[in-house]
């Protein structure tokens, strides 16, 4: 069957598929194209959409593309640096300036189909360094922004004329309140497609390709009992039959209390026991990660050692000559550079060099390797899989090794000459005690990767109060990527780093915080309304009291792209607070209270 087609051309941004996605839910298939392709490969298609890139379009950076599609007759759209590229090649300007990252407010002029609908304002979403500051002579200015910083010109402009249009914000992501409604004007209303393209297609074209790829052989999947290796499992067992398909779970020694043995049981129950296999690798996992303490080095020893004892057991059971099976899901893909043009903002355990090789030799098969959580979820269901497997919280595939952070006791002041005076500044202006930390975490600003310094915020306020504290900090000092509010019982003067490594010690009192976290989100009846709540330990002292700090990370998304903190009813935590502060070690408690971005939901 012919369907009518939109390209998406891939530079790299953090949301490229998720635009493709967002564009097949509406029922029209979607295409990535890289921005090289040649132009013959772009004449199908009844529009184009350029992403976003952790490229700067004013430093002229990534400019290597095939321009002629702007010769086209075919409507397109950017987002970001696409929005960017449009004003630049039709005579407007681009600067290196007025960044934003988070919520804006998106105020229109006057009526365009492309906003068929909607309102005068509307909620959307940024993460740019450079902006628009000027339009050609046939575009008009359809919408600018204003945030806490000022107005912003110039968010979304357009040419009728041309057929070109261009947002500076990103309406892919859900925090773009109406994103989704925009792109499908794009797509009907100035395109003019068709819808056609459905989930059970994707289902039977999965299949297919599973076949093709597995042909005579079988696949051993590694199966951590988490909801994507959970549906990976169906689909290749619906492909390939029970018989040729093998699960290994492995206790890495990195798992949630009690977690190995509830995973086997699961498994059990729905039918996919014959060939389940269990191996307790935990001293091996505990063994590569002595001594290291940088984030990227400890995720790349989880995964190569993944890989290790993975090839250990294949050949224990004579079924070397098997496929990997990896229920890896897009963001793991994008996140760690997976794309031409993507930054590394962090390595999955799914994506070290040594799979990437397996990749290349056509010795992994990945059935949602296309898909984010919520298409994963709605594709179990119409395989069958229980809510109670589907939605479930996600946990990392390297599991509390990447909540475990590690320190090797220097203080990394780093910055903090230019940055504390405006930390202080901005604290004042929201009557709140901050204290830049001399600690990093992982974050994501404008497709980059950020490893930066998180800021602790002391005071009583409410929580609109914090979360624009917490913007502001992200967007006004340098080297920031992340905000916590204090729930201790007094302001810090300073905040000590603690020499700290993977030890079994430190793991299981992370293990007993998470698992209070857990039990108190569903006896207070939150576990459903939010999508992951992260338990961090780090190694750093808060209070006069030797020992370590829990940072709490409740959000809300939907595939991982973006996030908001969600505010914890201070009933629940003050039961955390008790419970968290009495463990053996711990002396000071956090809550995250950052968006993504500029800060990643894991903390590594």
């Amino acid at each position: 069957m012919q369907h009518d087609t939109i390209a998406v051309i891939d530079f790299g941004g953090q949301y490229a598929h998720l635009i493709a996605t967002k564009i097949r839910r509406l029922g029209v298939l979607a295409e990535i194209r890289q921005p090289e392709d040649p132009i013959e490969a772009f004449h199908p298609y009844k529009g184009i959409i350029i992403s976003g890139s952790p490229a700067l379009s004013s430093h002229g950076e990534d400019q290597d593309y095939t321009k002629e599609i702007y010769d086209l007759a075919t409507p397109i759209v950017g987002f970001c640096f696409g929005h960017q590229e449009i004003a630049k090649h039709y005579g407007g300007e681009v600067i290196h300036g007025g960044r934003e990252w988070g919520r804006a407010n998106l105020q229109l002029r006057g009526n365009h189909p492309l906003f068929a609908g909607l309102g005068p304002s509307e909620q959307v979403w940024m993460s740019h360094y450079d902006s628009v500051a000027a339009v050609g002579p046939d575009f008009e200015e359809l919408g600018y922004t204003e945030t806490g910083g000022g107005t912003h010109r110039f968010a979304a402009i357009g040419s009728d004329t041309l057929r070109r249009y261009g947002f500076q914000f990103h309406p892919e992501v859900d925090d773009t309140v109406h994103g989704t409604e925009m792109i499908s004007n794009f797509v009907f209303e100035i395109c003019g497609c068709e819808a056609s393209w459905s989930m059970e297609q994707y289902l039977e074209e999965q299949v297919d390709r599973i076949r093709s790829q597995v042909g005579d052989e079988s696949v051993f999947l590694l199966a951590s009992g988490g909801v994507d290796s959970t549906v990976a499992a169906v689909v290749l067992g619906k492909a390939l039959g029970s018989d040729r398909l093998h699960l290994l779970h492995i206790d890495n020694g990195l798992m949630r209390k009690g977690e190995s043995s509830r995973v086997l049981e699961r498994f059990r129950q729905m039918g996919l026991g014959e060939h389940l296999h269990f191996v307790d690798a935990s001293d091996t996992f505990l063994a590569a990660l002595s001594g290291l303490v940088e984030p990227e080095e400890k995720r790349r020893a989880i995964g190569d050692t993944f890989v290790s004892v993975f090839q250990d057991t294949a050949r224990d059971l004579r079924i070397e000559d098997h496929l990997l099976g990896q229920g890896t899901i897009y963001p793991d893909t994008i996140e760690t550079g997976g794309t031409k043009r993507a930054d590394v903002i962090k390595t999955h355990h799914n994506r070290v060099p040594i799979i990437e090789k397996m990749i290349e030799d056509g010795k992994v098969v990945e059935p949602l390797s296309d898909l984010y959580k919520v298409e994963v979820r709605e594709l179990g269901e119409r395989l069958g899989v229980t809510d109670e497997l589907l939605w479930r919280h996600p946990f990392p595939g390297p599991g509390l090794g990447v909540r475990l952070l590690c320190n090797t006791g220097e203080v990394d002041r780093t910055g903090f000459d230019t940055a504390e005076p405006l930390v202080a500044e901005v604290g004042r202006r929201f009557g709140l005690e901050a204290l830049l930390l001399p600690i990093r975490s992982v974050g994501v600003k404008a497709d980059l990767r950020a490893y930066e310094h998180p800021v602790l915020l002391t005071g009583k306020a409410d929580w609109d109060t914090l979360i624009q504290a917490a913007s502001t900090v992200t967007k006004e000092v340098p080297g920031t990527n992340r905000c916590l509010w204090n729930l201790g019982d007094t302001s810090p003067p300073e905040a000590t780093p603690i020499r700290a490594t993977v030890t079994r010690n430190r793991l299981d009192t992370l293990r007993e915080a998470d698992h209070l976290v857990m039990d108190a989100l569903r006896r207070h009846k939150l576990y459903d309304e939010i999508w992951q709540c992260p338990t961090v330990l780090v190694p750093i002292q808060l209070s006069h009291q030797v020992g370590e700090t829990i940072i709490l990370r409740p959000v809300i998304s939907e595939r991982a792209m973006t996030a908001r903190p969600y505010p914890l009813p201070r009933e629940v935590l003050g039961d955390l607070r008790s419970g968290i502060l009495n463990l053996d070690g711990i002396t000071g408690l956090a809550l995250d209270i950052t968006s993504k971005p500029p800060g990643t939901i894991e903390w590594e």
